[in-house]
């Protein structure tokens, strides 16, 4: 069973320019009034982040008490650069980062949460197994897995990269694939991973440990 709901406003890192927002938004969409300006010299804007939460369905346990997170559009142009974003989610505390695409087959972290930034091209992810939703993620979106929520890349454009971290003493995450013989230990694993201790994109004001809090 899938419950979404939209979240609380985050800033969408986008960069300022002759002091002004850039029109970095599609058509249709609108951005809040408020703003602020980053420790990197980029303007923010305030965005919604998409909250999802999924059922244990047998195979894939998903996570019992947190919600995926889906940041739109959250990533400035800056922020595209691999080694650029590396050291973002660096800073903010997430780390054994790479470069590379997304798993075809039905897969989830027991002992470690993961964050996916879009850094190039799109692609159609589900999440939380097969019965779970499929969401389009493109260039500029960020996607916040909890530790046990499954995801399967289910087609995707010759560019589509992400970059993947994870929280401080999280980086020697595991692989599973709902095969039986791992339960119950992964239930355990998944209870016992500590929440992060910041945002991956915005630290300690950004609405992860809010969201994650509650």
């Amino acid at each position: 069973m899938l419950d979404v709901s939209i979240a609380a406003s985050y800033p969408a890192r986008v960069p300022a320019k002759m002091g002004r927002l850039v029109e970095a938004c599609g058509a249709g969409e609108q951005w809040d009034q408020d703003h602020q300006r980053t420790g990197h010299g980029e303007e923010v804007v305030m965005k919604e982040v998409r909250e999802y939460r999924f059922e244990d369905n047998g195979a894939i346990p998903n996570n019992p008490t947190l919600p995926l997170l889906v940041y739109p559009q959250a990533l400035s142009e800056s922020d595209l650069d691999p080694s650029r974003c590396k050291d973002l989610l660096a800073e903010n505390g997430w780390g054994g980062a790479w470069v590379d695409g997304v798993f075809p087959y039905h897969h989830y972290h027991s002992t470690s949460h993961e964050v996916l930034c879009v850094v190039g091209g799109s692609a159609s992810i589900t999440f939380g197994g097969p019965q779970g939703e499929t969401i389009e993620v493109s260039t500029g979106d960020t996607v916040v897995i909890p530790a046990g929520v499954g995801h399967c890349n289910e087609g995707s454009d010759g560019g589509f990269s992400v970059i993947g971290a994870y929280p401080r003493e999280q980086e020697n995450y595991d692989l599973r694939t709902g095969e039986e013989g791992e339960r119950p230990e992964v239930l355990e694993n998944i209870r016992n991973a500590a929440l992060p201790q910041s945002d991956p994109l915005l630290g300690e004001e950004g609405p992860l440990l809010q969201r994650w809090a509650e």
